[in-house]
């Protein structure tokens, strides 16, 4: 084989080997010089390079608009070949006042909108620089930035622009690279401009100090930024999470007094249509019940979405739903990643400032060793032409004796000791310069050149000097452009709840057996004396009635289990409040409720504290005690409460402190008596024990925790009720068949319902037709355990009592009605 035949020759290469190096050549060409900011100028180079084409077209912000389609023609075939898509979405976003905290092009024509709109074809559209971009651009031509050759190697780029503007952090950065993404936040420009001159007056500056200055980002569509630990731990760490809000505010109608919730501001990169449309989905499938109507109110003036509420709808409820189920509340990942000296590096707060600093002390040095060559360029011309003047006779022959230019300049430079540039300048120069007054300005010229000479070689020997002209600009640059702050920032949404706007106050919760629930201040309920009628507390289809009925305070927690043995979350105020006869709201909007199950026993709890426990009770007379702290981690599709069998169902779920004696009660009127120190504390999943032998066609209605200070109230179907004192019902072993507690016959009906109670307490009892009464329980004598009671409420033939609930402290005076 000869030598060119070896030269030639394929060498083999592992196919691995080849893949990682080209994929890693691919990776870092991405990187570099495609989606990732420069830490000086805060662009990318597509973004750099419009600027620039845009600067070399003359397209400053006083001068005519020209069509877009020219200038992504001029930056395509000069230096971006990579498709004219790509550049006119870079002019498009940089034109648009929502997209970029202080825009840096001015658009004339439909560069789209916070719908989602797009752009007009570039076609349609004109642009021009905005004025704040001759910030970035100026002293361009002052050789302050290195110029690399373009992609033919016919022309030049700049490296970096010479930017006077802190437009990383101003107007922030998004970006997905190879393995790597940035994803910066703008800024107000003011804040980031005396957070700069803290850092050069102050250079061992904490980040701590510096969020005196720079508060958090200040993004272009405003918003309500909520808590600070994400803002902190971006400027310390480069990486961050912040929680955006739209701006609302509630408005209440005169006549109707509905309320309405109005959005002025959305959260940053939210497309307002998309929000909307997303909205009225939830009131579609009926996740959120509470929006009557929904209209798009924005016009030219600014932003405004209406969202009326049904009437007794609480806003601050909706609201919570609307931020939990849309982007009127959203999570902006912050990632401070640019390229450093063409790596891509991690940067804090400080490191941005100090980089950007650096880069404006390298231009301004630059610019000064231009600007001094350029003088003494020129002062060398003076020098020569002064010389010229003061032997103006001497000169002019000489240039009449010559023969040709180039003999007159060589015998100017020998006979005046001038160099080459100072006799061309002679030559050139025109006759009026040898007036009286045209000598006076080239003197006064000099003189001027020598004092801006000696200033430039100042500022290169003294870095103070180059210092104090930084911040000189930058102080410059904050009274031209500098605005108030668009987002505010509050305290953490965990910090200040919703609980912490809503009244505490006691609230009677009702929930139907259709699943409907509700909630109305106990004082709506008057108290009345024993066999009153009752007001209606609601009205219920004629195949549902109420089945649950207690009194909670408004910040308590609520326990909602299941009969199949699950457990859900849910806070008071969370249920809406509705009037006295409305029917309330279905719980499966409120909880996501398996549609096989239904809700069977309700417990209020203030916290999961250790030392507390939940004891449960079934139909078939199981008992099951587990610490309540097992239930203190909510979860939106719930938990297992306890392990039910097919033909079992949860009835009731008594908080206790573990030495407490229980009563389970019977349909058929029986009850037993037991330390639930007889049953053992189990894993939240098990089944139980047995509290009670139950005859044939019996069930537990209810178990209830033993106060020795109580009576034992207990009410029929049929209205019927007794007190008896809590000692006639003694202690037995769990498991027994219990003691009876009321002779059950046909005028009397069945137990519905047995509570503990006092003198000083009133009792609610709710009808299946809907009727409630209250009434004091000192109305209520207190008779043996084996009788058949009085008549507490005079009841229609095809109605009786489904619920009793006891009211705590009454403080009002009973009425006759």
């Amino acid at each position: 084989m000869n030598l060119l035949e070896q030269t030639l020759a394929p060498t083999p290469v592992f196919i691995e080997d080849e893949m990682q190096n080209s994929y890693m050549d691919y990776a870092m060409s991405v990187i570099i010089g495609r989606a990732l900011p420069d830490v000086r100028d805060g662009l990318k180079p597509v973004h750099r390079r419009v600027l620039y084409t845009m600067h070399e077209m003359g397209l400053d912000w006083n001068k005519p608009y020209k069509k877009a389609a020219r200038i992504v023609g001029d930056c395509m075939g000069k230096y971006h070949p990579h498709g004219d898509a790509a550049i006119y979405d870079t002019l498009v976003r940089m034109a648009q006042d929502f997209s970029l905290r202080y825009p840096l092009v001015d658009g004339q024509g439909n560069f789209g909108s916070v719908d989602g709109d797009p752009a007009a074809a570039m076609r349609y559209t004109e642009a021009r620089r905005a004025k704040i971009t001759v910030e970035l651009l100026a002293d361009i031509e002052k050789n302050t930035v290195n110029y690399l050759p373009n992609y033919d190697e016919t022309l030049v780029e700049p490296e970096v622009l010479p930017t006077k503007l802190p437009n990383l952090l101003v107007n922030g950065a998004s970006g997905i690279a190879v393995g790597m993404a940035t994803n910066i936040p703008p800024h107000n420009l003011g804040e980031i401009i005396d957070g700069l001159v803290a850092l050069i007056k102050q250079p061992q500056i904490t980040i701590d100090e510096l969020c005196h200055y720079v508060k958090g980002p200040d993004f272009p569509t405003g918003g309500i930024i909520h808590g600070y630990q994400g803002i902190v731990d971006m400027y310390k760490t480069g990486r961050g999470h912040i929680q955006l809000r739209a701006r609302v505010f509630v408005e209440k109608e005169k006549r109707s007094e509905k309320e309405r919730i109005i959005v002025t501001e959305i959260p940053y990169q939210v497309n307002k249509a998309k929000l909307i449309e997303k909205i009225a989905e939830l009131v579609r499938e009926k996740k959120i019940e509470g929006i009557a109507d929904l209209r798009d109110e924005s016009d030219r003036d600014g932003m405004r979405i209406m969202i009326e509420l049904k009437k007794n709808e609480y806003a601050e409820v909706i609201l919570n739903q609307l931020y939990k189920h849309t982007q009127m509340q959203v999570t902006f990942g912050a990632i401070m990643l640019a390229l450093v000296d063409q790596r891509p590096q991690y940067l804090n707060l400080k490191q941005m400032m100090e980089l950007f600093l650096q880069h404006r002390r390298n231009v301004i040095t630059r610019r000064t060793r231009f600007l001094l060559n350029k003088a003494e360029a020129r002062d060398h011309i003076l020098q020569g032409l002064l010389i010229a003047l003061d032997n103006i006779d001497a000169v002019v022959s000489l240039i009449r004796a010559s023969q040709t230019p180039q003999i007159a300049r060589a015998d100017l430079m020998e006979n005046f000791s001038l160099t080459e540039v100072q006799a061309q300048a002679i030559l050139d120069m025109r006759l009026q310069r040898l007036t009286g007054l045209e000598r006076e300005k080239l003197e006064q010229e000099h003189q001027d050149l020598l004092a801006e000479i000696q200033h430039l070689k100042a500022l290169l020997a003294d870095p103070a000097l180059v210092t104090a002209l930084i911040q000189e600009e930058l102080l410059a640059v904050k009274a031209e452009y500098g605005d108030k702050r668009r987002t505010e920032i509050v305290a953490d949404s965990s910090e200040i709840t919703l609980e912490d706007m809503i009244v505490e106050e006691d609230m009677m919760v009702m929930v139907t057996h259709a699943g409907y629930v509700k909630r109305n201040p106990v004082t709506m309920y008057r108290s009345q004396m024993r066999r009153g009628k009752g007001v209606t507390g609601i009205v219920a289809k004629e195949d549902d009635f109420v089945e649950h009925l207690f009194v909670a305070s408004t910040h308590d927690y609520i326990l909602v289990f299941t009969d199949k043995g699950k457990v859900y979350w849910l806070k008071v105020y969370e249920i809406p409040e509705a009037g006295r006869q409305a029917r309330g709201k279905a719980i499966i909007n409120l909880l996501n409720i398996e549609p096989t199950e239904k809700v069977s026993a309700i417990l209020p709890v203030q916290n999961f504290e250790s030392g507390k426990y939940l004891v449960m009770a079934t139909q078939k007379g199981l008992v099951k005690k587990t610490e309540l702290t097992e239930y203190g981690n909510p979860r939106s599709t719930g938990i297992i409460a306890l392990n039910i069998n097919e033909d079992d169902a949860l009835v009731s779920v008594v908080l206790t402190d573990g030495k407490q004696d229980l009563l389970l009660s019977t349909f058929k009127g029986k009850a037993i008596r037991f330390s639930e120190t007889n049953v053992r504390a189990m894993g939240r999943t098990a089944t139980g024990v047995k509290g009670i032998s139950l005859s044939k066609g019996d069930v537990v209605i209810g178990m209830d925790v033993v106060h020795n200070e109580f009576t034992i109230l207990s009410v029929t179907e049929k209205g019927y009720g007794k007190r008896s004192a809590v000692d006639q019902y003694r202690p037995q072993g769990r498991g027994g068949k219990g003691l009876i507690n009321m002779k059950c016959t046909p005028k009397r009906g069945n137990v519905v319902g047995v509570l503990q109670v006092n003198d000083n307490d009133d009792i609610l009892m709710i009808t299946a037709s809907g009727k409630i009464i209250r009434m004091g329980v000192s109305n209520i004598s207190v008779i043996g355990r084996n009788t058949q009671g009085v008549a507490l409420q005079w009841l229609s033939d095809d109605d009786k009592v489904v619920a009793v609930a006891r009211v705590v402290e009454s403080d009002e005076e009973p009425e006759n009605e």
